[in-house]
């Protein structure tokens, strides 16, 4: 799994460089997000923007990492395209995350907080 980190203005920002999670790579997406977020970063977004296809395995993967990171930090998403937008929706997982059109309204965000 490609994840590409970086940090600005105290926020993580972790861009998925694949275009699918599912029950394929979910384990170790999940696992690269653990080793990702040791940093004390407490504002921590997620780019899916190159992410075309999100089965279950692949949102309970994301579902994983919000928990992973207690209720001290946020987790929120960025760039998803239309299909996995449409996954969050019908999951009702759109009323859990913080998410945002574009990873820059995101950076844009964290510099107003």
């Amino acid at each position: 799994m490609r994840l590409k980190p970086s940090t600005i203005n105290g926020v993580l920002t972790v861009s998925v460089l694949e275009d699918r999670i599912d029950a394929a790579s979910a384990i170790q997406f999940k696992e690269s997000m653990r080793d990702l977020t040791t940093c004390p970063a407490d504002r921590i977004i997620l780019d899916l923007s190159q992410v075309l296809f999100l089965d279950s395995s692949g949102l309970g993967a994301v579902v994983a990492v919000l928990k992973m990171l207690g209720p001290d930090r946020k987790l929120e998403l960025a760039g998803l395209t239309a299909t996995v937008e449409k996954v969050f929706r019908l999951t009702r997982m759109d009323s859990i995350f913080t998410i945002h059109k574009m990873q820059s309204d995101a950076g844009q965000n964290a510099v107003k907080a």
